[in-house]
């Protein structure tokens, strides 16, 4: 059972158990008790504690979570028993929201220039996690680009560097795991020069990569292409990396795939949601011009029983590639940043996994929220693709013999 789908009542009843330990700490205390008796120290564990763990078994590990925005790669990392020992953010806004929604201290979350870091002072960790920013290769992005006469991809001077940030921390680190997401465009941006760059990066700094672009629409009711890359060190798995079976998730069957109406609203404040008689007007036309043009651009009403668009960061300004029906013959309305949460995969159950029993709080204003929900990763999207590596993990530790034990950083039993 996933961390985020425990009953209300366990979660009650661990609340009773935990006393003013937080639950994320307390879940991790309890993982690492039942599997790792013999490395938990007496007073780790209020007495009698009876631990939650996945019917599989997992073994708890620590990451850190770069360009984390809002905490997609936390949520989906903690679900599986992952514990965060620092974040890196350069927006002010959304390392505002991710110390809110996560309890975590000012000094937990750095924020700034990731590049300007000196990566031997990240901690040690056994998952690098970073959804680094996608705007130097995504479709729109380079478009707008090249229209301004502006340098995208790596020769981007602002972003398009930061890739190579991330290299010179797994240089120094040398985690046991590397989870990175991007857009789908990645592929074959630059007729596919960047992303033969990335991979050849990864597999010279002594990494087996695995990769693949995985549409979020399975776990949440938003088509949301985007590439994903694992890649396991192959100097700590020594001689078990070309054992190393790794397959990236399949959707959930359709009959239990999320429709776009499970995360709406029964009643949204319309005076403040529902679009204006000028910019409806506006959106129409637009779309009927490029119509006439012969393309498909403009505005897209989503099907309460299907699913949406893709969100994007610009959301915020019109709010037209995902509006919403809600009377016959009433102007649409866009989405309410409450709505935009779940439509990303924050839901409730991740939420009380932080002492969040009503959803995560909005902690920004609307147009920061939805440009935030616009540029996260779907933490369900994260925590369908952990679970595939954490029995990698787990069978690493457990294996007898193995000779390298993930570089001592990874909870283990002690070698026979």
């Amino acid at each position: 059972m996933p961390l985020r789908d425990i009953p209300d009542e366990d979660w009650e009843r661990m609340d009773a158990l935990r006393g003013d330990t937080p639950r994320e700490e307390f879940v991790r205390r309890s993982l690492k008790k039942v599997l790792f008796p013999e490395r938990t120290r007496d007073d780790e564990l209020p007495f009698g504690t009876e631990p939650v763990i996945d019917g599989n078994g997992t073994v708890p590990f620590t990451f850190v979570d770069l360009f984390a925005g809002i905490g997609g790669f936390r949520c989906g990392l903690t679900a599986v028993g992952g514990k965060c020992v620092k974040t890196y953010e350069w927006d002010k806004f959304a390392a505002k929201t991710y110390r809110r929604w996560y309890g975590v201290d000012e000094e937990e979350v750095v924020e700034g220039d990731f590049t300007e870091i000196d990566p031997a002072g990240i901690p040690d960790h056994d998952v690098l996690a970073a959804g680094f920013p996608c705007q130097p290769f995504s479709l729109a992005g380079v478009s707008k680009k090249q229209s301004l006469g502006r340098l995208h991809g790596f020769d981007d001077p602002d972003q398009g560097n930061l890739f190579f940030a991330i290299c010179r921390a797994i240089e120094a680190k040398k985690p046991p795991v590397v989870f990175l997401e991007n857009v789908k465009n990645l592929t074959s941006h630059d007729r596919g020069r960047t992303w033969a760059v990335i991979w050849t990066h990864l597999e010279t700094l002594g990494y087996h990569v695995f990769s693949q672009v995985i549409d979020a629409s399975g776990w949440v009711p938003q088509h949301r292409e985007r590439i994903f890359i694992v890649a396991f060190r192959k100097a700590t798995f020594g001689p078990d990396i070309d054992q190393i079976d790794f397959q990236f998730p399949d959707p959930p069957p359709p009959a239990e795939r999320p429709r776009f109406g499970d995360i709406l609203e029964l009643e949204p404040d319309l005076d403040k949601y529902q679009l204006s008689d000028a910019l409806w007007q506006y959106l129409q036309d637009y779309k009927e011009k490029h119509r006439k043009a012969g393309n498909g651009f403009g505005y897209g009403i989503a099907d309460p029983d299907g699913v949406s668009r893709t969100m994007s960061a610009r959301y915020h300004k019109d709010g037209s590639e995902i509006l919403i029906r809600h009377d016959p013959g009433e102007n649409p309305r866009r989405l309410t940043p409450r709505e935009a949460a779940l439509l990303q995969g924050f839901d409730d159950d991740y939420a009380r996994m932080y002492d969040h029993p009503d959803g995560f709080p909005q902690v920004v204003s609307d147009t920061q929220a939805y440009r935030q929900f616009g540029n996260a990763v779907s933490p369900k999207v994260v925590e369908a693709i952990a679970r595939e590596i954490v029995p990698i993990l787990r069978d690493a530790v457990f294996r007898s013999g193995h000779r390298t034990l993930l570089s001592k950083r990874l909870y283990r039993r002690e070698a026979a």
